[in-house]
């Protein structure tokens, strides 16, 4: 009953008002309120403020939206975990940064399909912060990113070390970020390296906070910016892409996040998984130390 009150909060939300919320349910506005006064009466607080354009969420009806995705997306973890097909032992949920899906977590998903066929494989992406709330919120079983934060109940291993180079698309480019440089969101600790190395570097008009719109962008565009050597080393090849030869280069770690307690065997073989796929890749001088 508790999660068909969230989904009915989400929905308000969602729509504006207990009108859409209705059609969105398939139910009448009569049930919708209904809903939302037991749920309004459980917590002793008012939830939505209602008016003629609709309903607006309370201070009290914001604090509680956001416990709300979060029941909706365990719901929706436990729904799809008991409903699995008959020859499926368990489910594994994966999320990881853009910028490591095509040179990792691509690659790892079909190792996993062989050393574990019994067991269903769940893939997406997203921003680090949005990561870690899943993991504390139970979503996902295994993080993949760059610089996580440190939170209880989870484990955090580093799985290799980017090489952060600057590269254009400017053969030219021999010395430090030219005119039409892009800067990529790779976190504080970049940052801090960043403004360490190039003091007198100001900042851009364009930045992303994704490497790979960086990357089509500046290869569509021209330009300059701080990217993996994996992802680069195609278009490196190519010479679509150069290294700017004097810029200084950023060691930049990623991370395998997990939490404590969950299935240890089948965790532990998918991060193997990953060990071996990264690096595989690596060179030997950027792997993490044993």
């Amino acid at each position: 009953m508790e999660i068909l009150l969230t989904r009915t909060f989400l929905e308000v939300v969602a729509s504006g008002s207990f009108v859409g919320a209705g059609k969105r349910l398939n139910v009448t506005q009569a049930a919708v309120s209904m809903r939302i006064r037991t749920l309004e009466n459980h917590f002793g607080r008012i939830l939505f403020v209602r008016n003629k354009g609709g309903a607006v969420l309370t201070p009290a009806g914001s604090q509680f939206e956001r416990y709300a995705t979060t029941l909706a997306h365990v719901w929706e973890q436990a729904r799809h975990q008991m409903a699995l097909p008959e020859g499926y032992r368990a489910v594994l949920h994966i999320g990881g940064q853009l910028s490591l899906w095509d040179h990792l977590i691509r690659k790892w998903l079909p190792l996993m399909r062989q050393s574990v066929p019994d067991v269903s494989l769940h893939a997406e992406l997203n921003m680090p912060d949005a990561l870690m709330a899943q993991l504390v919120a139970g979503v996902l079983d295994i993080g993949i990113m760059y610089m996580p934060q440190v939170r209880p109940g989870l484990k955090v291993e580093r799985l290799f070390d980017e090489e952060l180079l600057l590269v254009s698309t400017d053969a030219s480019s021999d010395d430090v970020p030219g005119d039409r440089y892009v800067v990529v969101d790779w976190g504080p600790e970049f940052h801090a390296m960043h403004r360490a190395a190039l003091p007198d570097w100001t900042s851009p008009g364009m930045s992303f906070g994704q490497g790979l719109l960086a990357l089509n962008f500046v290869l569509d565009n021209g330009g300059s910016v701080y990217l993996p050597r994996r992802v680069v080393n195609s278009h490196l090849d190519t010479q679509r892409l150069v290294i700017v030869k004097n810029a200084p280069t950023f060691s930049y770690p990623a991370y395998v996040v997990y939490p404590e307690g969950g299935d240890s065997a089948l965790i532990n073989a998918a991060i193997e998984g990953m060990r071996f796929v990264a690096h595989a890749q690596i060179p030997s001088d950027l792997r993490p130390s044993p």
